[in-house]
């Protein structure tokens, strides 16, 4: 089984650790700087002391105990806790301190190094006191003659330097504590808004695509969680969308095959049907079964679109295909007395797939014809405007209702849905008509006229740089 590791888990750990090398930063590279201020401090001070009782005993062309005595009672000795001054045999002259046989030593040995000729300095830090021990030679006409060797304890500096570390460690607790506990509370809060939009995705996910979470504040959670809302706000538009499409496609699908039933019904019940009662039965299956293929060809162009199928485009003369559809309209409209006026501008090319350019205009140019009065006109314009290839597609019909403009590329939609069934509409034609025009990067509109009828305009970006190459080749 997989290990599981909270977030808010992870978060405090890492924190943790990272309060955790702060405070011992905190607590040590203070305690470390301070001490060493000390013993620069110190060392400069006891040998410069040092050098000054060397260069005043060194007038003395030969040490002795009463020369020294004389010599050093000029000196400011200062508040020093030994001054020791050894002869060139290392046998001591002077001595200021009462220590003990281990700490005799300890002076004496270090009085004895300087008379190599090197001035030392040692200092150790306990915690308590800071231990400090400088020696100089004592040179008299370029000749080592003896040595001068200085003790110095501080315990005020040492008790400061520990005052300074216990506060530091007090506030580094505190400061710890607090960095805990505030941070505790922000991944608390942090995951408990995570886990709110998990389990907000997991009750979309059994199919609730109306549940929403709350959006609180303006962080990347917050972000995520408007993000999410949006998503399943669209999720719930396309699954209604998909519920009615498949309604209306079973109802659809259904009208056509229920006729079929009755009429293959009637001539199979039928035993003494006359031929041309017979005739009329079959011509009208045929007529409901290219209703119910061409329902079902745009129906499945409907999804080769919605699958982003991508197709093969080539520059394309929109005047030639308006000329093309108005030919093979021209009966219907010579049957409704509807006159069709084109009015082309030549050269206008887009780069597209001809069929569904025809697609579009044999559609718009249709219903045109097919929900025009009797006796009314179409005008068919095509313009160039710029960048941009401009078809209108006007009629002298009844027109649509206002309110039903909004409506009319959806799939199904019927304006008077007696009179499409009638004509044979599906309600499918404009919205492939918009499909196919989004799917090209153009734009479509609908419009009332100012008389009576309806307008469409359709326009596409001319890419005129990339069809202008395509030829020349």
């Amino acid at each position: 089984m997989k290990h599981r590791t909270s977030v808010q888990a992870t978060y405090l750990l890492v924190f943790s650790v990272f309060i955790l090398i702060s405070a011992l930063l905190l607590n040590t590279y203070p305690t470390i700087s301070s001490r060493d201020v000390v013993f620069r401090n110190k060392q400069s001070a006891l040998l410069n002391q040092t050098n000054i009782m060397s260069a005043s005993l060194s007038a003395l062309e030969r040490l002795s105990g009463d020369g020294v005595e004389q010599v050093m009672a000029l000196v400011d000795l200062g508040d020093y806790d030994r001054v020791l001054v050894t002869d060139r045999s290392g046998a001591v002259l002077y001595d200021t301190g009462k220590q003990t046989a281990a700490e005799n030593a300890d002076e004496r040995e270090q009085a004895i190094r300087a008379l190599e000729g090197l001035s030392l300095f040692t200092c150790r830090y306990d915690g308590t006191v800071f231990v400090s021990r400088a020696a100089a030679p004592v040179m008299s006409y370029g000749r080592v003659i003896g040595g001068v060797c200085i003790l110095e304890r501080d315990s005020d500096q040492a008790e400061l330097i520990h005052s300074i570390q216990g506060r530091l460690r007090i506030i580094s607790l505190i400061v710890s504590a607090v960095s805990l506990l505030v941070i505790a509370l922000f991944t608390a809060r942090l995951t408990r808004r995570l886990r709110e939009l998990a389990k907000a995705m997991a009750v979309v996910r059994e199919g609730d695509y109306a549940h929403r979470v709350e959006v609180r504040g303006g962080d990347e959670v917050a972000q995520l969680s408007a993000a999410f809302n949006d998503m399943t706000s669209r999720l719930q538009s396309t699954e209604e969308l998909r519920r009615r499409f498949v309604s209306d496609a079973s109802h659809e699908l259904r009208t056509p095959l229920a006729s079929i039933r009755l009429l293959s019904d009637s001539v199979v019940q039928s035993e003494r049907m006359d031929p041309e009662t017979m005739r009329e039965f079959v011509t009208d299956i045929g007529t409901e079964a290219e209703r119910l293929q061409r329902l079902t060809e745009k129906l499945m162009r409907l999804t080769r679109m919605d699958s982003g199928i991508d197709l093969q485009t080539a520059p394309v003369d929109l005047g030639k295909v308006t000329e093309r559809c108005v030919h093979l309209l021209t009966p219907l409209a010579e049957q409704k007395q509807v006159t069709i006026y084109p009015d082309l501008e030549e050269g206008v090319k887009i780069r597209a797939a001809e069929d569904d350019m025809f697609q579009i205009i044999f559609n718009l140019a249709e219903n045109a014809v097919k929900y025009n009065s009797f006796g009314g006109n179409v005008f068919l314009r095509l313009r160039r405007e710029g960048d941009w290839a401009s078809l209108a597609v006007e009629d002298t019909g009844i027109g649509i209702p206002e309110e039903d403009l909004p409506h009319i590329f959806e799939r199904f939609y019927r304006v008077d849905k007696a009179r499409s069934r009638a004509f044979g509409g599906s309600g499918l034609g404009l919205s492939i008509v918009h499909d196919t025009v989004e799917r090209y990067k153009g734009e479509i509109r609908v419009e009332r006229r100012d008389t009576v009828g309806t307008r469409f305009i359709v326009r596409f970006p001319i890419e005129q740089e990339s069809m202008e190459k395509e030829e020349t080749v």
